[in-house]
């Protein structure tokens, strides 16, 4: 099981596909681990080399002391890559890791060929939704949130007719370290990269779910107008649009790459 010990955190990360071909890092989104991507393994390693992690407190990644800053994350990734002595990938994030490719588009453009901004925003909720989010994961641990945040993050047609993937995912979200989750709800707490996405110059593509409760198709077109050349995808899902609308969420990420 491949770790890598940067500065002041042990990263966890998995590759999968062909040495010889080019890199593409999937970023976890908030609360979960590296096996929310387990559905686009199979299609996307047949052309790239796929660099999964784990995020900074979560799934077997170090928990470090909190809080955590959109900024750190984004370093993380960097130095991820210096670790394993990848010069230039591609970057495909969702939600929280959707706002980690907006700060390395923003801060360490040369490192990336073209970055996927999926089911995020600039900006997320506000400190007082954030803040009461953190108290009841510290007054009654990831049980106290995870049946709503589910309930947010996929569809109720989707729940009821795919209950083993919806069940997979509720067990992740349990299973994820308190601290951990607490720290990067800090981080997106206390995000506002409005003012950065004009200096983007990184070709993006943004994804968006229609029914996306909590990164709205208005966030993503907020994104798109603001990132130079950016293009836009919606698809008829919540906030999970890769496990969703697994075959439609590969076929356009693969497109935009590829192109």
């Amino acid at each position: 099981m491949p770790f890598a010990n940067l500065a002041d955190v042990r990263i966890h990360y998995e590759f999968a596909g062909a040495e010889h071909l080019p890199v593409l890092v999937l970023s976890n989104c908030l609360g979960t681990n590296l096996t929310m991507w387990n559905a686009q393994i199979e299609a996307f390693s047949q052309r790239f080399r796929i660099l999964r992690y784990d995020t900074r407190g979560l799934g077997q990644s170090g928990v470090t002391p909190g809080p955590y800053t959109i900024g750190q994350l984004g370093w993380d990734v960097v130095r991820l890559l210096d670790a394993l002595q990848l010069k230039r990938v591609h970057f495909c994030g969702l939600s929280m890791g959707g706002m980690t490719a907006m700060f390395l588009g923003a801060n360490a453009p040369n490192r990336f060929n073209k970055l996927v901004l999926c089911n995020t925003a600039a900006k997320i909720g506000t400190a007082e939704t954030w803040n009461a989010r953190i108290q009841a994961v510290q007054n009654g641990g990831m049980k106290a949130i995870a049946a709503s945040v589910i309930e947010r993050w996929l569809t109720p047609d989707f729940r009821s007719s795919h209950p083993l993937e919806s069940q997979a995912v509720l067990a992740m979200l349990q299973s994820a370290n308190p601290q951990g989750y607490m720290a990067n709800c800090a981080a997106v707490r206390d995000m506002d990269q409005r003012n950065a996405l004009s200096t983007i110059c990184v070709p993006c593509l943004v994804v968006a779910g229609t029914h996306d409760p909590a990164a709205t198709p208005a966030e993503g077109q907020f994104l798109t107008k603001s990132i130079s050349g950016a293009g836009y995808v919606e698809l008829p899902t919540s906030h999970l649009s890769n496990i969703e609308a697994r075959e439609e969420f590969n076929r356009q990420v693969l497109q935009f790459l590829l192109a």
